[in-house]
């Protein structure tokens, strides 16, 4: 019994070894993923760059970008009728005359005539808006992935402030250790 108990204590032992090890690996990756002075030290250009394209991301420019074209392309949009209220249709239907049924036909007839003059016009610019409302929503997973990667490429380690940070890291473990066996050892 005194193997197995030798075995299962060696086993415990690889298994806090690894774990410590892991930890250590963890808190250096997560250190230098935060070390932003470091990476700014290390590549400025690539770093305000990778910030730059976040922050236009995050605070919504592409979307601001994608109007303004639209915008540029398509002309404002007008804004919708004030001026058009109840009592001016009642009045221009009370001056087509007091024949109810002549003035429902005449409202009829310029009703379909009106139709007929701006479906041509109405075609082409559900057609834009069609090819807007496309674009926008191609447009729309293309930027936010662009943003999950400007964010993760930011956030991320890079290999020699990694190295660095487990360095540093395993040296503190390191000195808590020796700290540990000499207070343990008298």
């Amino acid at each position: 019994m005194d193997a197995s108990t030798d075995a299962a204590r060696a086993e415990v032992l690889a298994s806090r070894a690894a774990l410590l090890e892991e930890v250590q690996r963890l808190e250096a990756s997560a250190r230098a993923a935060v070390d932003i002075p470091a990476k700014i030290r290390r590549a400025p250009g690539k770093t305000a760059g990778l910030v730059a394209g976040t922050a236009f991301v995050a605070l919504g420019g592409p979307k601001r970008a994608f109007r303004r074209a639209r915008r540029a392309v398509m002309g404002e949009r007008a804004d919708l009728p004030t001026s058009l209220l109840p009592k001016d249709i009642d009045a221009a239907v009370r001056a087509l005359g007091t024949d109810g049924d002549k003035v429902r036909g005449t409202l009829e007839r310029e009703f379909v005539r009106y139709l007929q003059d701006r479906s041509k016009v109405r075609r082409e610019s559900d057609m834009a808006e069609l090819v807007t409302s496309v674009a926008g929503n191609l447009f729309k997973p293309v930027s936010a992935r662009l943003g999950r990667q400007l964010a993760e490429q930011l956030f991320s380690p890079d290999a020699e402030g990694f190295a660095n940070a487990l360095a540093k890291i395993r040296a503190r473990y390191g000195s808590q250790a020796g700290d540990k066996g000499s207070s343990g050892g008298g």
